[in-house]
């Protein structure tokens, strides 16, 4: 009876150690060629990957699982989105970038118009976070972040080479609490701690009006005292998301037919001054309004060098309208591109557009979105646009025909609302 349970046992161990030696043989094969195995779930190497030797890699790897000395901190899915995400961070392109479930969350529901934070579209330059455009009426407005400005901690973690993605997680939560930012003013040496209650923050991307001169309370009248009883229509784009189509027809239609029937409108205002952009679809759309079928919007160039025009596919209803056009530093991407469409087009010799204000951030580039299945996204830089005269604003931005700086000692006066109106009623 002994023998026999001495038997078992080193029959047991030999199996053991038989297993062992197997499983880890094959465990290496794998690792070293990067050969989808039993191991590798649910995803075949691209083919031109055959010869690429993920040695180093999965070396890494194990050598974490087996030394690294807090296993509670070895979560194989967070290690694979950060290596995901070093891989896209190694383009040196701030646009293509990996999102995480959470992450793709928040950039959808950013674009839906509604989510919970500070309310301040972000962007990168020189490795730092920095403020594109804080949004009307928002807690990062209210707390005094201004376009251009630099986020250099979020919670007294520093940003440097942070992600853009990664950033907005780390600034929005939920309503009623709070976060401290670290902020570096364009024209200030010393940074300043700025604690922001976050809110729900509800985007409407267009809104609009008609006013006589002397109701719009932004301006002086002193100058137009002359044409107060003229009229001028606005429109105010916030951003080109999911809603931006529809909510630009329905003003737009409403104020087409006044401006029909009612000659004291003098022309209209597009304000897109801290609008940072969304689908070039819609900025296309937008500029159909005003330019006839067939004319440019803007050049699309791919990775190698070939272009091709985006043009207007549908029948607008301000052919002959007045525009001016405001931007500012906190313009960009998709308004960029209405801006230089209707300053490059020209119609009887002069620009289909003025453009008044500051200029503008310098996003020259087109982004592919791709759902990965289990809420993961991944952005992908893969054209250049251009204006339709071949202008590639990337890092240099659009300037605008008649430069106007808002005087930040009067707040309440928008100088450049008012040079817009000027403009409309020479």
């Amino acid at each position: 009876m002994k023998i026999k349970s001495l038997q078992l046992i080193v029959i047991i161990l030999i199996a053991g150690l038989i297993g062992y030696y197997v499983g880890t043989n094959n465990v290496k094969v794998s690792w070293k060629n990067f050969k989808p195995s039993a191991s590798v779930i649910n995803k075949e190497a691209p083919a031109s990957l055959s010869n690429a030797d993920f040695s180093i890699f999965w070396n890494v790897w194990g050598k974490l699982e087996t030394n690294y000395y807090d296993k509670t901190k070895l979560d194989p899915q967070k290690m694979l989105n950060g290596a995901i995400e070093g891989l896209t961070a190694s383009l040196g392109d701030p646009y293509t970038m990996y999102l995480p479930p959470v992450q793709n969350t928040n950039f959808k529901d950013g674009l839906a118009g509604q989510f919970s934070g500070i309310g301040a579209e972000l962007g990168t330059k020189e490795k730092q976070i920095i403020v594109i455009a804080p949004l009307a009426s928002s807690p990062a407005e209210r707390a005094g972040l201004k376009a251009g400005d630099f986020i250099l901690k979020v919670d007294g973690e520093s940003t440097l080479d942070w992600t853009l993605p990664f950033t907005v997680s780390k600034i929005r939560g939920p309503k009623g609490t709070s976060v401290t930012l670290s902020i570096l003013h364009k024209d200030s040496s010393k940074p300043l701690d700025v604690k922001i209650i976050r809110d729900t923050i509800t985007v409407k991307s267009v809104t609009g009006w008609i006013k006589q001169i002397k109701e719009i309370e932004s301006i002086s009248n002193k100058s137009l005292k002359d044409h107060e009883n003229d009229k001028v229509a606005y429109i105010k784009l916030s951003q080109f998301g999911d809603s931006t189509n529809n909510d630009w027809t329905a003003i737009v239609n409403d104020i087409s037919l006044k401006m029909q029937t009612d000659k004291a409108i003098k022309g209209l205002i597009i304000d897109l001054r801290n609008n940072p952009g969304g689908y070039l679809a819609d900025a296309v759309y937008i500029s159909s309004e005003f330019l006839k079928q067939g004319t440019p919007v803007a050049l699309e160039e791919n990775s190698q060098g070939q272009r091709h025009t985006l043009p207007v596919k549908r029948k607008g209803l301000m052919y002959d309208a007045q525009i001016v056009v405001l931007i500012n530093k906190g313009s960009a991407s998709a308004s960029e591109i209405v801006s230089g469409a209707l300053r490059d087009n020209k119609v009887n010799g002069k620009s289909r557009a003025i453009l008044v204000g500051e200029t503008t951030f310098g996003k020259g580039t087109i982004q592919q979105a791709d759902d990965l299945g289990n809420g993961a996204g991944l952005h992908t830089t893969i054209a250049k646009w251009l204006t339709p005269n071949g202008i590639w604003v990337n890092g240099a931005g659009l300037k605008p025909d008649m430069e106007v700086k808002l005087d930040e000692k009067d707040l309440s006066r928008d100088s450049q609302l008012e040079k817009a109106v000027l403009e409309l009623l020479e």
